[in-house]
């Protein structure tokens, strides 16, 4: 089969490398394989092909987290699927268990839910991750609920644009930044109430502002850093700052005692990391409950782009570079 070998850490366009490997086999009888349609290319594939992967010793490695497809076989003790069922999920890519930059794939039957019957696999291959977390996030860590507000970084990117549709959904007044006009006509779609260009406007001032001086409720920080720091004071008294990356070392965590902040980290790879069943089988059901919203009209993915999947070097330099509205996908077409 056609895949994409990331052969050490580096630049994309020198270590993603097309190669043709055997089909992978069938090692457990839960298990399924998938004949992939589409991958989704996310931020954390560009980090670990940057940076190395999670299991240095297991190169050269398959990235790609995000992937769907159809069931071609299934295990002799598999009970949720057959074959020709469309299938959706977050698996593997880490440099560990092979991920979804490939033809075929092999997983456990309880990584796997069935694929929104309204979605394409492109759309599909956009989601799991991005929904997972932002899931994760708003709801798992904060219990975000209606008539409360939450300020999103970066609602135009992959998680944000997802993380806008979920507070929505439950009937949260959302805020976000952006920072260019086609970003905030693109979050104004899906739903947002408050709109700040953070290169124009001091996101504190604004959401006090809007807040009537209170502060949000939640804050989900998907960029980090700086960022982070900043989100501190834009928080009420006893609320929550949620973040998906390291804050870093200078936070001034005197604003965050002194309003009595509860801290949150979200990293929604810490079950497929740490091999914890009872943590992927709840993520199962974040999938469920995110179909569901799919089916109703509530929550819609981005895919600014697809692309081949011999193109891989290019999505990745393209969300290195912070321009991309939504997704980037890669298309898997049949042998």
């Amino acid at each position: 089969m056609k895949a994409i070998h990331m052969t050490s850490p580096g630049p994309a366009s020198e270590v993603l490398q097309p190669v043709d490997i055997p089909i992978p086999e069938m090692t457990a009888p839960t298990q399924i394989r998938v004949q992939l349609k589409a991958a989704g290319v996310n931020p954390i594939d560009t980090k670990l092909r940057s940076r190395g992967a999670f299991y240095p010793d297991a190169m050269p490695a398959i990235l790609g987290c995000d992937g769907a497809g159809v069931v071609t076989d299934t295990g002799d003790d598999v009970s949720r699927f057959r074959p020709g069922d469309a299938v959706w999920f977050c698996h593997g890519g880490l440099g560990g268990a092979p991920g979804n930059y490939a033809e075929f794939t092999v997983l456990d039957e309880t990584a796997a839910e069935s694929m929104p019957a309204s979605l394409d696999f492109a759309a599909a291959a956009a989601l799991p991750l991005a929904c997972i977390t932002a899931w994760e996030a708003l709801f798992d860590r904060t219990g975000l609920a209606q008539g409360q507000t939450v300020l999103i970084h970066a609602g135009a990117g992959g998680v944000g644009h997802i993380a806008i549709q979920l507070a929505r959904s439950v009937g949260a007044r959302v805020a976000t930044t952006v920072s260019t006009p086609a970003k905030a006509d693109f979050v104004r779609e899906l739903g947002a109430g408050k709109i700040i260009d953070y290169r124009e406007q001091d996101v504190t001032d604004e959401i006090m502002t809007w807040t009537g001086g209170r502060g949000v409720d939640v804050v989900l920080d998907t960029v980090g850093g700086e960022t982070f720091r900043r989100s501190l004071a834009a928080a009420r008294v006893y609320g929550h700052v949620v973040t998906l990356l390291d804050p870093g070392t200078d936070v001034a965590w005197k604003t965050a005692r002194e309003r009595n902040l509860s801290i949150h980290f979200t990293l929604m790879l810490t079950p497929m990391l740490q091999d914890l069943p009872d943590a992927r089988r709840h993520q199962g059901e974040i999938l469920r409950h995110c179909a569901q919203l799919v089916e109703d009209g509530k929550l819609t993915p981005r895919v600014e782009t697809t692309l081949q999947l011999g193109e891989v070097a290019r999505a990745h330099q393209a969300i290195e570079e912070g321009h991309v509205q939504g997704k980037i996908v890669l298309l898997i077409p049949e042998a």
